[in-house]
């Protein structure tokens, strides 16, 4: 018979709390995996929705089958060779890598500036950075369209039609330099004093130092920026008014008239536009979460 003792008594207790948080915790993930798998099933739904209709002929828009009774490749058939679709996927994509490569150096530069360098009214201009984040973009639109029809620098005339007159408002972004100088206070300050001393210039310690380090925000911000820019559609909409210079989503609005609405066109034009999403996302996806996760521990 075994003796009833306060140490025998506290096990007992702990194995039962185990047993209960165990028990708990199956519940708990049983309930997230549930709303996870409705949250899957609401966001998928749509997207498979774009995907078959994109393969079914005219004559089966209109009906409420998921997938096509009689699949047909000749929507991606028509759109690509009838229509200027891969110009404005070109369109699309040097607009995208413009802002994207542009993004990644200023706003990673910015970022280290704010994170290690002391200068006057570093705070003024750093709130007023992050003040611009509260201005809408519709706001904008107007100044932005003046300054493309008068550009401050008239090189070569307005920049309205031209891949420069769609990146500009986009080069640079507020929230971008927000995001590098929290990842940038991260960075040992050590380092870039051993730089100093090695003799390497402050320019080389961006360079060398804190980007090499800053890999993973930076690569995050890229990718948003990337995605951000590739369905932009109000500022390039205002910004072009020829058909070889519309960005992907303005050129598949263009299929849409009064008279009539080719869904299948517009699904197939769509999807398409949303390969390149999907290879970016899938290829660079740990520089999202390693990044956003990164940023969130810094300064």
């Amino acid at each position: 018979m075994q003796t009833v003792t306060p140490s025998n008594l506290f096990k007992d207790q702990a194995r039962a709390t185990a047993v209960g948080r165990g028990r708990g915790d199956k519940k708990y993930r049983i309930f997230s995996y549930l709303v996870l798998t409705l949250i899957v099933i609401t966001i998928t739904i749509p997207f498979m929705w774009m995907i078959s209709t994109s393969f079914k002929p005219e004559s089966e828009i209109l009906r409420r089958n998921l997938f096509p009774v009689k699949p047909t490749m000749d929507n991606y058939s028509e759109v690509i060779t009838e229509t200027e679709l891969p110009i404005w996927y070109k369109n699309s994509l040097i607009v995208a890598m413009i802002c994207t490569i542009s993004v990644a150096f200023f706003d990673s530069l910015a970022g280290f500036v704010f994170a290690k360098y002391q200068f006057p009214g570093k705070r003024f201009i750093f709130i007023a950075f992050l003040a611009s984040l509260m201005v809408p973009t519709e706001m904008l639109l107007i100044p932005w369209f003046i300054m493309s029809s008068n550009p401050p620098i008239p090189v070569g005339g307005t920049w309205v039609d031209t891949y420069w007159g769609i990146a500009f408002p986009g080069v640079i972004t507020a929230a971008g330099i927000f995001l590098m100088r929290q990842f940038m206070q991260g960075v040992p300050d050590e380092l870039l004093d051993a730089g100093r001393i090695d003799g390497v210039s402050e320019f080389g310690l961006y360079w060398r130092i804190a980007v090499p380090l800053s890999l993973p925000a930076i690569g995050a911000l890229s990718i948003f920026t990337f995605l951000g820019n590739w369905n932009a559609f109000i500022w390039p909409l205002i910004a072009t008014s020829r058909s070889e210079m519309f960005t992907l989503p303005v050129g598949i609005q263009q299929f849409s008239s009064e008279a009539d609405t080719p869904w299948n066109l517009i699904m197939t034009g769509a999807s398409l536009s949303v390969l390149p999403l999907m290879i970016v996302v899938i290829i660079f996806q740990r520089y999202i979460i390693e990044g956003i996760a990164l940023t969130g521990l810094k300064g």
